[in-house]
Protein backbone atom coordinates (compact mmCIF):
# COMPACT_ATOMS: atom_id res chain seq x y z
CA UNK A 1 0.00 0.00 0.00
CA UNK A 2 1.58 3.28 -0.87
CA UNK A 3 1.03 5.47 2.29
CA UNK A 4 2.94 8.76 1.65
CA UNK A 5 0.33 11.91 2.04
CA UNK A 6 0.18 14.91 0.39
CA UNK A 7 -2.63 18.16 0.64
CA UNK A 8 -6.13 17.89 -0.32
CA UNK A 9 -8.71 21.06 -0.43
CA UNK A 10 -12.28 19.98 -1.65
CA UNK A 11 -13.81 23.48 -1.88
CA UNK A 12 -17.78 24.61 -2.86
CA UNK A 13 -18.73 27.79 -3.94
CA UNK A 14 -19.75 28.83 -0.32
CA UNK A 15 -17.17 27.08 1.46
CA UNK A 16 -14.06 24.99 2.12
CA UNK A 17 -15.09 21.23 2.76
CA UNK A 18 -12.10 19.48 3.35
CA UNK A 19 -8.12 20.71 3.68
CA UNK A 20 -6.05 18.45 5.09
CA UNK A 21 -3.21 15.35 4.33
CA UNK A 22 -4.36 12.68 2.78
CA UNK A 23 -2.91 9.46 1.05
CA UNK A 24 -5.16 8.53 -2.07
CA UNK A 25 -8.02 10.62 -3.57
CA UNK A 26 -10.31 8.93 -5.88
CA UNK A 27 -12.74 10.92 -8.10
CA UNK A 28 -14.95 10.43 -11.06
CA UNK A 29 -13.46 12.17 -14.12
CA UNK A 30 -15.98 12.80 -16.86
CA UNK A 31 -13.37 10.46 -19.27
CA UNK A 32 -13.39 7.76 -16.41
CA UNK A 33 -12.61 7.63 -12.23
CA UNK A 34 -9.33 8.42 -11.47
CA UNK A 35 -6.93 7.74 -8.85
CA UNK A 36 -4.32 10.03 -7.24
CA UNK A 37 -1.67 9.49 -5.10
CA UNK A 38 1.50 11.25 -3.66
CA UNK A 39 3.78 12.77 -6.67
CA UNK A 40 1.19 12.33 -9.14
CA UNK A 41 1.73 13.79 -12.21
CA UNK A 42 0.14 17.26 -13.24
CA UNK A 43 -2.82 17.29 -14.32
CA UNK A 44 -6.77 19.23 -14.52
CA UNK A 45 -9.48 17.08 -15.10
CA UNK A 46 -13.26 17.84 -15.25
CA UNK A 47 -15.05 15.93 -13.09
CA UNK A 48 -18.68 14.47 -13.15
CA UNK A 49 -21.53 13.71 -10.17
CA UNK A 50 -20.24 10.88 -8.34
CA UNK A 51 -18.13 10.09 -5.02
CA UNK A 52 -15.44 11.88 -4.22
CA UNK A 53 -13.15 9.69 -1.51
CA UNK A 54 -10.28 10.73 0.56
CA UNK A 55 -7.92 8.34 2.23
CA UNK A 56 -6.80 9.96 5.66
CA UNK A 57 -3.64 9.20 7.19
CA UNK A 58 -5.13 6.74 9.53
CA UNK A 59 -6.51 4.80 6.31
CA UNK A 60 -10.13 5.59 6.71
CA UNK A 61 -11.96 6.50 3.53
CA UNK A 62 -14.09 9.79 4.03
CA UNK A 63 -16.58 9.70 0.84
CA UNK A 64 -18.26 13.29 -0.58
CA UNK A 65 -21.19 13.59 -2.73
CA UNK A 66 -19.84 15.64 -5.50
CA UNK A 67 -21.76 17.44 -8.81
CA UNK A 68 -19.52 18.03 -11.29
CA UNK A 69 -16.17 20.30 -11.14
CA UNK A 70 -12.58 20.21 -11.48
CA UNK A 71 -9.55 18.62 -10.24
CA UNK A 72 -5.98 19.84 -10.40
CA UNK A 73 -3.21 18.09 -9.01
CA UNK A 74 0.16 19.66 -8.74
CA UNK A 75 3.73 19.50 -6.66
CA UNK A 76 1.75 17.28 -4.31
CA UNK A 77 -1.71 19.53 -3.97
CA UNK A 78 -4.42 18.00 -5.33
CA UNK A 79 -7.77 21.01 -5.09
CA UNK A 80 -11.22 19.77 -6.13
CA UNK A 81 -13.28 23.06 -6.87
CA UNK A 82 -16.71 20.83 -7.04
CA UNK A 83 -20.35 22.66 -7.72
CA UNK A 84 -21.59 21.10 -4.77
CA UNK A 85 -19.62 18.51 -1.70
CA UNK A 86 -21.32 16.76 1.20
CA UNK A 87 -19.76 14.20 3.07
CA UNK A 88 -21.85 11.16 3.66
CA UNK A 89 -23.21 12.44 7.15
CA UNK A 90 -23.52 15.79 6.17
CA UNK A 91 -26.57 14.37 3.75
CA UNK A 92 -30.08 15.20 4.40
CA UNK A 93 -31.36 11.38 3.22
CA UNK A 94 -35.13 12.94 3.19
CA UNK A 95 -34.21 15.81 0.92
CA UNK A 96 -32.34 13.32 -1.30
CA UNK A 97 -35.29 11.00 -1.22
CA UNK A 98 -37.88 13.95 -1.96
CA UNK A 99 -35.20 14.89 -4.91
CA UNK A 100 -35.53 11.77 -6.34
CA UNK A 101 -38.84 11.27 -6.21
CA UNK A 102 -39.62 14.51 -8.33
CA UNK A 103 -37.19 13.47 -11.08
CA UNK A 104 -38.56 10.15 -11.18
CA UNK A 105 -42.07 11.91 -11.67
CA UNK A 106 -41.24 13.94 -13.96
CA UNK A 107 -39.11 11.87 -15.75
CA UNK A 108 -42.49 9.26 -15.73
CA UNK A 109 -44.82 11.93 -16.70
CA UNK A 110 -43.06 13.11 -19.81
CA UNK A 111 -44.57 16.41 -21.41
CA UNK A 112 -43.84 18.58 -24.17
CA UNK A 113 -42.47 21.15 -22.16
CA UNK A 114 -40.65 18.74 -19.46
CA UNK A 115 -36.94 19.44 -19.87
CA UNK A 116 -35.70 15.65 -19.69
CA UNK A 117 -32.00 16.39 -19.39
CA UNK A 118 -32.55 18.35 -16.66
CA UNK A 119 -34.44 15.68 -14.79
CA UNK A 120 -32.10 13.10 -15.50
CA UNK A 121 -29.09 15.26 -13.72
CA UNK A 122 -31.33 15.58 -10.56
CA UNK A 123 -32.31 11.89 -10.66
CA UNK A 124 -28.70 11.30 -10.87
CA UNK A 125 -27.35 13.90 -8.17
CA UNK A 126 -29.88 11.93 -6.02
CA UNK A 127 -28.92 8.54 -6.70
CA UNK A 128 -25.19 9.71 -5.64
CA UNK A 129 -26.48 11.46 -2.95
CA UNK A 130 -28.55 8.60 -1.65
CA UNK A 131 -25.54 6.26 -2.49
CA UNK A 132 -22.72 8.02 -0.75
CA UNK A 133 -25.28 8.23 2.89
CA UNK A 134 -25.76 4.73 2.52
CA UNK A 135 -28.94 4.60 1.69
CA UNK A 136 -29.23 2.42 -1.66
Amino acid sequence: MYEKPFTVEIVTPVRMVFSGQATSLSAPGVEGGFQVLASHAPFISAIGTGPVTVKGLDGTDTVYATSGGFVEVRNNKVTVVADTAERADEIDVKRAEASRGRARERLESYKLDTDIDRARASMVRALNRLRVAGKI
